[in-house]
């Protein structure tokens, strides 16, 4: 299928923010649309190819830029220097990546392996990318108004809008279902779950994808099946064995074909029923 794809800015409470949309350029009339949220390394080559993939499903895909929002990305976030670090945190056996994050002292040991000068400018970028820069406050609005963005866009013309992030993004697409009323439906891959007290103010149909081989946010999801069962929420929580965190990135070692294809068809499922429901009849 032919793609208009073309970066835009649109205007949130924090300030206008970049985004990468991406849509079917042959479809005329409205079409639904996808806010794909970023992982924690923000809208890089994966994150782009991703939105691509909805907009050949039919939808208007729009990844806002996050890091972007009120002026631009921060030197220490800029794309080389992000792309260096996620170099780096590949190069270590996956079970070393909380250690190093997580404490200091194996951190500099193993940036310490790096060429000289470069530990420093990684260091200052993983403490960036780490340290605060994914806080659910900040993104939130920026998020709400990426909603609002694609029901208004002539492309969508007022369609229904669901929302898909992966990792960090993951964590913020459920904290967007609990928060966004005008969303209809949520999926979240690898992210945190939000606090039970925020899930009663979920309105849309949610899916959840992870990997057993994630203890930390895994272990989170039998109180948020609970929280949405409480609140009547349709939700499907899906955990993979045998499979790590961001399974679903084929650029990175962590990718698990058989997970991720599974995912990816109960996702386009998810969204096919509450996005854009076609009448049909069945032949007999």
């Amino acid at each position: 299928m032919q793609l208009s794809t073309e970066w835009v800015d649109y205007d949130s409470a924090r300030g206008p923010t970049s985004a990468y949309l991406a849509r079917p350029a042959p479809v005329a009339g409205p079409t639904p649309g996808v806010v794909v949220v970023q992982e924690v390394w923000g809208v890089d080559g994966h994150i782009r190819d991703v939105t691509e993939r909805f907009a050949t499903a039919g939808y208007v895909a729009l990844a806002p830029e996050l890091y972007s929002t009120g002026g631009g990305r921060p030197e220490a976030l800029g794309a080389e220097r992000v792309e260096e670090a996620k170099a780096f945190l590949n190069s270590l056996p996956p079970d070393r990546w909380m250690a190093v994050l997580g404490d200091e002292a194996q951190r500099a040991e193993a940036l310490g392996q790096l060429p000289a000068g470069r530990g420093g400018q990684v260091g200052e970028t993983l403490g960036t990318l780490f340290g605060g820069a994914t806080e659910v406050g900040h993104h939130l609005p920026v998020l709400q108004a990426a909603v609002s963005y694609l029901h208004t866009h002539p492309a969508c013309g007022g369609r229904a809008v669901g929302s898909v992030g992966f990792c960090m993004g993951g964590g913020l697409s459920a904290q967007l279902a609990c928060n966004e009323p005008t969303l209809s439906a949520a999926v979240v891959y690898y992210g945190s779950s939000p606090p039970a007290e925020q899930v009663t103010g979920t309105r849309c149909p949610l899916r959840g994808f992870y990997g057993q081989d994630d203890p930390a946010i895994v272990a989170g999801l039998p109180a948020f099946h609970e929280a949405l069962d409480a609140a009547g929420v349709d939700h499907e929580l899906r955990v993979y064995p045998d499979t790590p965190h961001a399974f679903f990135n084929d650029t990175r070692p962590s990718y698990r074909p058989e997970a991720a294809r599974d995912a990816w068809a109960r996702t386009l499922a998810c969204f096919a029923a509450a996005l854009g429901p076609v009448s049909s009849a069945e032949v007999a």
